[in-house]
């Protein structure tokens, strides 16, 4: 159940009960594709860093080591050693990102393995099949992404089979659900909108998933080649036609100012590889802007990367310390850049939620951009 606690404008304060717990939101996932965050960062690690939410590739995870091996293995949560919830992605991505290696029909995604080679079919109900193995909190359904320079007529033609594929998922979620062997006989599915810079085509799309009365929906398709201010006029035109009362997942993103800009517009739920990514290249995020521990200036910076963070980077470690491990190719170094953007990002998720509640969110998100502008 999805419950609104505060408003400003068409930002949201909620938060979602889930058969593996309340999610508050707006909330920031941490993505871990292959089940588990790159930088060598474990779940106890997530607990201690204000996770609330996983999320896992449902592609990447069907190849290795397999679903069906995971649902022997008694689901995700207990194969990961997780108690809270999971959302996994539904493959779709895969559609867009390897591009060279599918081949797309109305009965779904033929692909070749990125890993051996190997002919893979998945559809809309191989997917729910997937997701349901892994009996993750939340599924997504099965969509195309198309390309954001995509010409107009094949990106209607990519919607149209979209909401096909949707309406599928649904039928296959609710007899899964049903199903006497199925671990989480509540997963809820959220329908993706897709449109790329198509504002028309995108609002004939979120118009007709909303008539599905799914347990939430997302915006696909963006950070994907589009300026951010193609992606916020998009976001003004598609959110307000999605259900109010419905929670809405902004895929792939962000930045921090991305995210601030996104919960404004009534985004509820993130995700992105950013603050994992970056951090296993030294780029790590504070309320000044970021910083590139790789740069000579840290070499004897006895502070941490940021005062008063209390990440275990912070807590324990010198900039000058994390600069020596990062030039030896420690492996620590990137654990702990990963550790610290991480519970940036779920601080700054934290922050967002309480300002949101005592009615201050615009005062805070230019005091909070003007602090990240500050390196840039």
């Amino acid at each position: 159940m999805y419950k609104i606690l505060k408003e400003e404008g068409r930002a949201k304060r909620a938060e979602l009960s889930t058969v593996h717990g309340t999610i508050q939101t707006p909330v920031f996932m941490n993505v871990g594709t292959s089940a588990a965050i790159k930088g060598a960062v474990s779940t106890m690690d997530l607990q201690q860093i204000k996770t609330q939410v996983e999320l896992s590739n449902t592609y990447h995870l069907h190849l290795r080591p397999g679903d069906e091996l995971i649902k022997e293995m008694g689901g995700l949560q207990k194969f990961m050693v997780w108690d809270k919830p999971i959302l996994t992605d539904s493959g779709g991505f895969q559609v867009f990102s390897l591009a060279k290696l599918r081949k797309i029909k109305e009965e779904g995604v033929y692909f070749s393995s990125h890993i051996d080679g190997r002919r893979i079919f998945m559809g809309p109900e191989e997917s729910m099949q997937i997701q349901s193995n892994l009996a993750s909190t939340i599924a997504m359904g099965f969509d195309e992404c198309p390309s954001s320079v995509a010409d107009r007529s094949y990106v209607q033609a990519s919607v149209d089979r979209t909401a096909r594929w949707l309406l599928r998922c649904k039928r296959k979620m609710e007899e899964l659900n049903s199903k006497e062997d199925t671990i989480n006989k509540h997963q809820l599915l959220f329908g993706i909108n897709q449109g790329a810079i198509y504002k028309d085509i995108r609002i004939e799309h979120a118009k007709k998933i909303s008539e599905m009365n799914l347990d939430g929906y997302a915006v696909g398709g963006l950070a994907v080649g589009e300026t951010h201010e193609q992606m916020y006029e998009i976001l003004d035109e598609v959110v307000p036609c999605l259900p109010r009362n419905k929670p809405v997942y902004l895929m792939g993103v962000g930045t921090p100012a991305n995210i601030l800009e996104g919960v404004e517009r009534g985004v509820d739920f993130f995700d992105c590889v950013y603050p994992s990514r970056n951090g296993r290249h030294g780029h790590v995020y504070t309320n000044q802007g970021h910083l590139n521990l790789f740069n000579a200036q840290y070499k004897t910076d006895a502070s941490p990367i940021e005062e008063g963070c209390q990440c275990p980077a912070c807590r324990h470690y010198s900039r000058a310390y994390i600069h020596h491990l990062f030039k030896a190719k420690e492996m620590l170094a990137m654990r702990l850049c990963v550790l610290h953007n991480l519970y940036f990002y779920n601080t700054m998720m934290e922050e967002i939620r309480e300002a949101l509640d005592e009615g201050r969110f615009a005062s805070y998100k230019q005091a909070k951009l003007d602090g990240l502008l500050q390196n840039s």
